[in-house]
């Protein structure tokens, strides 16, 4: 694997300082309308768009991921994007292979004299970039791993046991699969670091009354039904995709799930999807307050978003702005 090292200074550009500022980062929960706004915001300053959403990178899952790709051209102009549609879904796609991803598209955009755009809600994925998480890479279909997977259960928990004597998610223990992935892990804290650069971000997060979320949610819930969200489940289904990967990516392909599997009728599914969405966004909006608690600061932006956006970045980009 290469070694993503991003050398400094920056190649000069007349569009932003990267000392000050090389990052923008726009967040916010689902259905706010973060990409609208941030292909509006990289078109005004120069920008490409990095995608920070987890099931966004998979491919042929476009409209319950809610990629909305023709947002991305702009008065028929498009706006560059990153880390949208790169696996197929049968792919395991992990933290440590978003970083990496992240990496090169951040570093290929800025040698580009562009400013990349951190765009997205899944938190994990935001913080590991803002918060620089340490990563290290466990490779699950090694020979280390086959080697493993041929022990008996006994001799797996031996193994983990010795790396690791205080086993602190215990069902690791109770399953051959994860006592090789708990093994591979713990070898792997031996392994190099991810190279990282130095990242400068403004964080911009989207701030919306949690009535009108809840509106929008359902709106959106009910048009991406009528646009044919039932269908791209079926044409998964259909390609090979199982079930319990469609229960894995959660929420829409997992509600669809159960109710293509005839466990729940369309009812049931649109009223028990509509919560598990609203809940999500709950649980979106408590990770982006555990950030602020562990030192990101987050420019809260309310509307007419775009304006408001646009004046605190071109502050920070002038230096003006903390």
């Amino acid at each position: 694997m290469k070694e993503l090292l991003l050398l400094f200074p920056f190649p000069p550009s007349n569009k932003f300082k990267p000392m000050l500022c090389n990052l923008i980062t726009l967040l916010g929960v689902t259905a706010t309308g973060k990409t609208r706004l941030a292909v509006k915001l990289a078109k005004e300053f120069n920008g490409e768009i990095i995608s920070a959403d987890s099931r966004q990178v998979y491919k042929r899952m476009n409209i319950g991921t809610g990629k909305d790709l023709n947002d991305y051209n702009l008065n028929g102009a498009k706006v560059q994007y990153h880390l949208i549609d790169i696996v197929e879904p049968e792919e395991e796609f992990n933290l440590f292979e978003f970083k990496r991803r992240f990496l090169e598209a951040f570093n290929s955009t800025i040698n580009r004299k562009k400013l990349p755009f951190l765009v997205g809600g899944t938190g994990l994925y935001l913080s590991s970039i803002l918060q620089n998480y340490e990563l290290k890479e466990a490779d699950f279909s090694s020979m280390r791993a086959a080697e493993l997977k041929a022990l008996s259960m006994v001799e797996l928990k031996d193994i983990l046991l010795s790396k690791e004597s205080a086993v602190h998610n215990t069902t690791d223990l109770l399953d051959k699969d994860r006592l090789v992935k708990a093994i591979l892990i713990a070898e792997a804290k031996n392994n190099p670091v991810q190279k990282v650069p130095e990242i400068h971000s403004l964080v911009l997060g989207l701030k919306m009354e949690r009535e009108e979320i809840k509106k929008r949610i359902t709106a959106r819930l009910k048009k991406r039904l009528d646009e044919g969200m039932i269908e791209e489940v079926k044409d998964l289904i259909a390609s090979g995709l199982s079930f319990d990967k469609l229960n894995f990516f959660g929420l829409e392909y997992r509600y669809l799930g159960l109710y293509l599997k005839g466990e729940i009728n369309f009812d049931e599914m649109f009223s028990k999807l509509n919560i598990a969405i609203h809940d999500f966004a709950k649980r979106q909006m408590t990770w982006f307050s555990k950030m602020e608690r562990e030192g990101i600061k987050i420019h809260w932006i309310e509307e007419p978003y775009f304006n408001n956006a646009k004046e605190v970045i071109k502050k920070r980009l002038n230096g003006s702005y903390s």
